[in-house]
C-alpha cells in the first residue's frame, strides 16, 4: 500500500499538506497523521478522501516514537510522502526563554525530525519525495529567536545534503522555507514575547505556502521559498554579510 506520512499533523502547514495531498494525489491508499493532539486528527479525518491513520505521538518521546518505528516494520508500507512538519519556536532572547523550552526546539525541530526521516527512508522507493519544513529564518541569525533560527538552518543544511545522498535512489527531498505563515505557530510563539510589526505584515496564506511546496517538491527543486518578500531575503543574505543585514533589521524594528 502506497502511504504519506505526515508529522505536526493536528494544526497548521501539516494539516493543510493533509488536505492538499488528499485532494491531489490519487494513489495514496492512506495517510498516516502523526500529531500529540488525536482529537484534532480525528476532526480531520471526514474532510478528506482518503483514509486517515492518527498516531497521537509525542515526537520528543523516544518511546512513543518507536509506536512508528513498529508499525513501518510489522506493515512495511510504501511511503511516497514524509512531511516533517512538526515544530515551534518561543520568541525572546536567549535565557529568558525557559530551558525547557530552548532544548524542546532542538529535541522536536531537529533531533525528531532526524529519527523520524531515519525510521521512514528504509520504506521509501524510487519517484518518492520528502518534504522538511525549515523556514526563512533559516537564511541568517535571528536576535530573540536564536535557537529556532538555527533549528531551522540545521534542518535546511541537512535537507539539502540528504537530497544529494538519496538522489541515486530517485527520492527527493525539498526544503521548504517560508516567512511567517497565518497558522497556530505563532500563538505558541508569542506567549514569551511579541512578534514584529513587519513580519505581521508579509504573514502568508497556508494553503499557497503548502501548494507551492508541493508543486516545488515534484519539479525536484531543493529548496522551495514562498513569496517575493522571502525570495529577496534569502538573495540578500546570499549578496551581504549577515552583520549588515542585522544592522537593517534592527534599524526596520525601530521604525515599526
Amino acid at each position: 500500500m502506497k502511504i504519506a506520512i505526515v508529522t505536526g499533523a493536528s494544526s497548521g502547514m501539516g494539516r493543510e499538506f493533509i488536505m492538499q495531498i488528499a485532494d491531489r494525489f490519487n494513489g495514496i491508499g492512506e495517510i498516516w497523521a502523526i500529531a500529540r493532539r488525536k482529537e484534532r486528527m480525528e476532526e480531520l479525518s471526514p474532510l478528506v478522501p482518503v483514509k486517515l491513520r492518527p498516531f497521537a505521538i509525542d515526537l520528543t518521546d523516544e518511546r512513543k516514537l518507536m509506536r512508528l518505528q513498529d508499525t513501518l516494520f510489522e506493515e512495511k508500507p510504501e511511503v511516497k510522502w514524509l512531511i516533517n512538519a512538526a515544530g515551534y519556536g518561543k520568541i525572546g532572547t536567549v535565557g529568558s526563554v525557559s530551558m525547557e523550552d530552548e532544548a524542546g526546539m532542538l529535541d522536536l525541530n531537529c533531533k525528531a525530525l532526524c529519527a523520524v526521516t531515519h525510521m521512514v527512508l528504509p520504506y521509501m522507493t524510487e519517484n518518492s519525495r520528502i518534504i522538511q519544513f525549515s523556514s526563512a529564518a533559516s537564511f541568517l541569525p535571528q536576535p530573540k529567536f536564536a535557537i529556532y533560527a538555527a533549528t531551522k538552518s540545521f534542518v535546511l543544511s541537512y535537507s539539502r545534503a540528504l537530497n544529494e545522498e538519496l538522489k541515486p535512489r530517485g527520492i527527493l527531498v525539498t526544503a521548504v522555507c517560508p516567512g511567517p505563515v497565518r497558522t497556530e505557530f505563532f500563538d505558541v510563539a508569542e506567549t514569551t514575547g511579541r512578534i514584529p510589526l513587519y513580519k505581521k505584515v508579509v504573514m502568508a496564506d497556508p494553503k499557497k505556502v503548502v501548494r507551492l511546496a508541493l508543486r516545488d517538491s515534484m519539479m525536484g527543486r531543493p529548496v522551495s521559498v514562498y513569496g517575493i518578500t522571502m525570495k529577496s531575503l534569502r538573495l540578500l543574505c546570499k549578496l551581504m554579510p549577515h552583520s549588515m543585514v542585522l544592522r537593517l533589521m534592527r534599524g526596520l524594528m525601530k521604525t515599526t
